[in-house]
């Protein structure tokens, strides 16, 4: 079989067979990905976090969570090509598995960042065509989305216990300055919101992940904010790169005239 070379996102060059036959995905969105670029009988292995599409969590082999592979039911399903992500996954699992199959890692911290990726897994699985569908759509969508945040602030929590809210250099800082706010928090990836000078943010938002916020939650915070307009929001179309992005910017518009 002919091999290939591609660089992933960590500038890491990964030689492949080409087109990979045997495909596992170790991240929830990227596994969306792969099915939505129409690769049902390629993909042999995903992680149990992979909930869509539901037929691929009924029906696929489950290789343990994204940070506690089963890297034995990783081997015995001889993979041909392992997508998986700097954040996501652990560096003493990819060092392992990338001394014994081809490993194409993402890092993706902004929007660009994830229209490229979908170009990259497209390029790598003979998906070309799709990917750049699917991107042109991303884009189309966003734009028409414009300024909708209006330049009002935003405190985004991911966490209670302590309250971790995103910070910048993420990709749900870039996904709430694409749509137009300002995120409340200056400081980096994802810290506790006692670290930050006070604040009168415009919004508050209760991601539905990775924590479950509840009713009590958010009467809580609103005690912290009591200026704030303070609201769930889906946080896998707020923190979900891939497909996903295309459903996000309706959800955007939906939720924000709401």
């Amino acid at each position: 079989m002919e091999k290939r070379t591609f660089v992933d996102q960590m500038g890491r060059s990964v030689e492949v067979p080409f087109p990979p036959k045997r495909i596992i995905s170790l991240v929830p969105s990227l596994t969306e990905l792969l099915h939505d670029l129409g690769l049902e009988e390629e993909v042999v292995g995903i992680t149990k976090f992979c909930i869509y599409p539901e037929n691929w969590f009924k029906n696929k082999q489950r290789i343990g969570g994204t940070k506690q592979l089963n890297l034995t039911d990783i081997l015995a399903l001889k993979p041909d090509l392992i997508i998986g992500n700097k954040e996501e996954n652990t560096q003493v699992d990819i060092d392992f598995l990338g001394a014994r199959f081809p490993v194409w890692m993402s890092d993706i911290s902004t929007f660009d960042q994830a229209l490229k990726m979908i170009h990259q897994v497209g390029e790598i699985c003979n998906k070309s065509e799709k990917a750049q569908k699917l991107t042109q759509s991303i884009g189309e969508k966003f734009n028409r989305l414009g300024n909708i945040g209006k330049g009002r602030s935003a405190l985004y929590f991911i966490w209670d216990k302590p309250g971790f809210v995103v910070g910048n250099s993420t990709f749900i800082d870039s996904i709430l300055t694409k749509i137009g706010f300002v995120n409340g928090c200056k400081l980096s990836r994802y810290p506790d919101f006692l670290e930050l000078p006070s604040s009168n943010p415009d919004f508050v938002f209760l991601s539905s992940e990775p924590f479950p916020f509840k009713e009590e939650h958010l009467k809580k915070y609103q005690l912290y904010f009591p200026n704030s307009k303070v609201q769930f929001v889906d946080g896998e179309l707020f923190s979900w790169y891939g497909s996903r992005m295309e459903k996000a910017s309706d959800y955007f518009g939906t939720f924000l005239e709401s």
